[in-house]
């Protein structure tokens, strides 16, 4: 602040001083909003500020969220029994106190085997705002994916009429299905599957990026929004875009060999395609790549600009394209770990085999 007492200026010096003052804070304010223009016209767009606009965004006609679909999803979602072993939950590999992964390289499943691709577990979080699912893209959207991890042999393994058997021998599960769908509701291994999927919908995590891009000039700092515009130049946003920052199926090592592509035999689906990973809380999500491959997030912005894009991404730059990246760290849900259905003699036994 500038008080009158401190400048000795009358008549048309203090009035060109003042100019110039609000000349200045205009030009800030007009540079942040050619910043915002320029994120949009690369194709990004935020999360909504407002919650009935994240639900419009989320929900699905087909299979709408409501409150009681939600907490039922949660607790299947946290339902180790759903698993061959009864140890596995979707929680295991998504975990929702640790970024929505697991933290580790490759995937652990059934009988403590990694994933045979040697494929990383993608986050959960805001996983409702890709376009395909899974690595290959094979899933169409959340219903249809949840039916796969817990079917997969090195996953969870547990047949689809195992998992039905399990819930329904539960009366726990059994009247919450009912209070949920209705008396009459028929418990098959697709609604289990999409009521899951209604509980992963909701895992939305709006970011101070967003607030920049909606409004809040201020919610991002100047070294932040100097890796932002970085990020644009760059091209990363060629591949890293929508509401998302991913999500979408785009070819691999477009200008250079990934060099940990020896890391398991993965090649992407039939037209070499790989699904992007979403950048939303990518800070937390580390090890990187399809692989889990690199595990510093400014190793695999280097790395990514030489595959993708043909470029020396220096140190310099990396740092400050991860400076922006961290603004993507968002705003988690509350989580309250549930209590779950006691099982009863019905119940079929944990296998191991």
């Amino acid at each position: 602040m500038i008080k009158r007492d401190k400048i000795m200026l009358t008549g048309k010096k203090t009035l060109a001083l003042t100019t110039i003052l609000f000349a200045g804070v205009s030009a800030f304010a007009m540079s942040d909003m050619d910043l915002v223009k320029k994120v949009t016209k690369a194709g990004i767009k935020p999360i909504p500020s407002s919650k009935m606009e994240i639900l419009k965004l989320v929900d699905d006609p087909k299979n709408p969220i409501t409150d009681r679909k939600v907490e039922l999803g949660k607790k299947l979602y946290f339902e180790p029994r759903l698993s061959k072993s009864g140890l596995i939950s979707c929680n295991t590999c998504h975990n929702l106190a640790a970024g929505g992964v697991d933290g580790v390289a490759a995937a652990i499943g059934h009988k403590w085997t990694a994933n045979p691709h040697h494929l990383n577990s993608p986050t959960v979080y805001n996983s409702v705002l890709n376009k395909a699912q899974f690595w290959d893209g094979r899933s169409p959207h959340l219903e249809d994916q949840a039916q796969g991890p817990i079917q997969a042999g090195p996953e969870m393994a547990a047949p689809a009429k195992l998992v039905v058997q399990r819930v329904t021998s539960m009366p726990g599960y059994v009247n919450e299905f009912k209070n949920t769908y209705g008396s009459s509701v028929k418990i098959d291994f697709k609604l289990i599957a999409d009521t899951i999927a209604v509980f992963e919908r909701t895992l939305v995590t709006p970011s101070s990026f967003d607030d920049f891009l909606n409004g809040n000039l201020d919610a991002l700092t100047s070294e932040q929004k100097e890796g932002l515009n970085l990020f644009i130049d760059k091209g990363c946003t060629s591949c890293h875009n929508d509401i998302g920052l991913g999500g979408t199926m785009q070819a691999f090592e477009v200008a250079k060999k990934y060099k940990f592509a020896s890391l398991g035999d993965f090649k992407g689906d039939k037209n070499g395609m790989v699904k992007t990973p979403t950048l939303r809380n990518i800070e937390e999500t580390a090890p990187y790549f399809h692989n889990g491959g690199i595990w510093s997030l400014s190793e695999a912005v280097k790395e990514m600009g030489s595959v993708q894009l043909g470029l020396t991404i220096s140190d310099k730059d990396a740092a400050k394209i991860t400076t922006f990246l961290k603004t993507l760290t968002g705003e988690k849900p509350t989580i309250i770990y549930p209590i779950l259905p006691v099982s009863t003699n019905k119940t079929p036994k944990p296998e191991f085999n």
